[in-house]
């Protein structure tokens, strides 16, 4: 597990850490900005800061705490919110009796979900099975934890939802019980009722639940396994594991149009572009493309990464299509890409041939972009326009003409003029039917 970081929403360059500790980028200065006094803390205390008023920093003790001027001050915002006496449960077997004479008030403030409409709501819940809600800033607290949550049940986290005030999801570790069912707990008024929301999951913990900020009822899971998504407010749940590793996936976080994956011990993912996700209805063929930053290529000229070294994998070189296909084109699809005047500069069929092998290549060819046609499956699809026009009839880089900023299967080869910034038009073309949209590209804001 690992320690939460802040960065300040005022300040990019500050970030602040562990239980208080605010570090500069610039200057390299670390200061100790915690609070004092007798506060109980796990290492992962959770750390962050409201969504409504950037100033406003909390952090999880055995209470909610609060600064607004950087950590200078801070104020205890809540009453001791953890259990002040529980059983001790089975699983502590052979260590019981000696747990029993050491019962005392020992838990903490695991996870803080500030409202993203409302600085004065906020849901707090505990590592030993309690969630309470204030909507006055902290002078009042409710205690709404679900029923079914038991003692030493820990509330791993606790996403508030993004168009109203009562719903928050939950989601809920009982590892020290024993139990490796999955645990997810979602109310819509205000903790008054809770629902648990588990259909499709595997055994095994879940640590997040994060809901999408544009569609709602649209959620991901991080769980000990993979991410897994809803499109049904938690109702149903489906892997979007991909291509990642079975691996126990500790956070996620939605950041525009990405969904960033934390794990433990295999980095650092990112599932490029959700939009398709958030647009998914059966009647969708041509899915509206996100606005795509015209970035220029890499160009430096040092030596190029070896493929075996270990390393990220940067998006996509261009704008991402998606298309889905209810049953296989009977036909050839094709995908035209048109300027503000309706010129065609770019074709790409799905009876493309590549190119024939260069006999002058003097580089091994996976370092060369694979070739790519659209495909015509039944199914979704991706397909990537690199923001060049095509390239002149019969052009083709040859033999070390290829840059030495190269990357392992993504080095591309001819490539036309690299198109402006500006609104066009992709055209999708299956069994007859056309489907148009408008995608944007913008230029790089550096």
């Amino acid at each position: 597990e690992y320690d939460y970081i802040a960065p300040d929403p005022l300040n990019p360059n500050i970030i602040y850490g562990s239980h208080g500790t605010r570090f500069n980028r610039v200057t390299g200065v670390v200061e100790q900005v915690g609070p004092r006094g007798n506060y109980r803390y796990l290492r992962t205390a959770p750390l962050l800061f409201s969504y409504v008023d950037p100033h406003v920093l909390y952090l999880g003790a055995q209470v909610v705490l609060k600064t607004t001027n950087g950590g200078h001050n801070w104020e205890a915002i809540s009453p001791d919110l953890t259990h002040e006496a529980y059983e001790i449960p089975a699983s502590v077997a052979s260590y019981g009796d000696a747990a029993k004479e050491q019962a005392t008030r020992r838990g903490v403030v695991y996870a803080i979900a500030p409202s993203h409409l409302n600085v004065n709501v906020l849901w707090a819940g505990t590592d030993d099975g309690l969630i309470h809600l204030t909507r006055d800033g902290g002078k009042t607290w409710k205690n709404v934890t679900p029923p079914a949550m038991t003692p030493w049940s820990k509330v791993a986290q606790l996403d508030a939802s993004h168009f109203d005030d009562d719903t928050v999801y939950a989601a809920v570790n009982r590892l020290r019980l024993d139990d490796l069912k999955p645990h997810i707990y979602r109310t819509h008024d205000g903790g008054a009722t809770w629902t648990e929301t588990v259909r499709g999951l595997p055994d095994g913990p879940v640590n997040a639940v994060r809901e999408d900020p544009l569609r709602k009822g649209l959620l991901f899971a991080a769980t000990e396994l993979a991410v897994f998504v809803s499109f049904n407010d938690g109702d149903d749940w489906q892997p979007l594991r991909q291509n990642m590793p079975a691996t126990s996936v500790r956070d996620l976080v939605v950041h525009g149009d990405d969904l960033v994956v934390g794990t433990h011990g295999r980095g650092f993912w990112i599932l490029d572009d959700i939009s398709p996700l958030r647009n998914l209805t059966a009647e969708t063929n041509l899915y509206q493309p996100r606005p795509t930053v015209r970035y220029p290529r890499n160009a430096n000229t040092d030596t190029p990464l070896p493929p075996e070294e270990p390393a990220g994998q940067n998006p996509p070189d261009g704008a991402i299509l998606y298309y889905n296909l209810k049953s296989a084109a009977s036909g050839p699809v094709t995908i035209d890409i048109l300027d503000s005047t309706g010129k065609v500069l770019s074709r790409f069929e799905s009876t493309d041939q590549p190119p024939p092998p260069d006999p002058l290549l003097n580089v091994p060819t996976y370092w060369i972009r694979p070739f790519a046609r659209p495909g015509t499956a039944a199914g979704m699809h991706r397909f990537v326009w690199d923001l060049h026009a095509a390239p002149v009839a019969g052009a083709r880089r040859r033999g070390g003409e290829y840059p030495i900023s190269a990357i392992y299967r993504d080095t591309p080869g001819a490539q036309g003029e690299w198109m402006p910034p500006g609104v066009y038009t992709v055209k999708l073309t299956v069994d007859g039917r056309a489907y148009t949209r408008q995608l944007t590209v913008l230029p790089d804001p550096r």
